[in-house]
């Protein structure tokens, strides 16, 4: 099993694009970075923060998402999305979020990781496909 020392950090940044933004106010109404983007975002960040510390064959999913959208960040926006270690329990690993612009913090939170096997996860998947 791996180590995941507490305090052990992550960070990425994101232009935000029409490829990350809403669009359900039209396209010349306000464009700003999707909540579901920036949450998933916050994932991959936590995700890339523990990936190299894992033995050889494991990745991690997530299971609980606990995130605040604080605020909105606009098109041309650079958001920079950080992930810190607080917790491991077992194979959990429970992480502290934060998502800010060049302005402010746009969202925070919570989530949990769970680490697993790569093969016994999709034997699992293909069973339960199995009719």
């Amino acid at each position: 099993m791996a180590t995941i020392p507490i305090g052990t950090r992550g960070e990425q940044t994101l232009l935000v694009t029409s490829e990350v933004a809403i669009d359900f106010l039209g396209d010349d109404g306000p464009r700003v970075l999707a909540t579901p983007q920036m949450i998933r975002h916050m994932e991959m960040t936590c995700r890339n923060a523990v990936l190299p510390l894992l033995d050889p064959g494991h990745d991690t999913v997530g299971t609980h998402v606990n995130i605040a959208h604080l605020a909105a960040a606009p098109l041309g926006s650079v958001v920079r999305f950080t992930a810190e270690v607080t917790g491991v329990d077992g194979r959990r690993i429970q992480f502290r979020v934060e998502a800010s612009d060049e302005k402010e913090k746009i969202g925070e939170g919570t989530h949990e990781r769970a680490i697993i096997n790569v093969a016994k996860f999709a034997t699992r998947l293909a069973e339960k496909r199995k009719p």
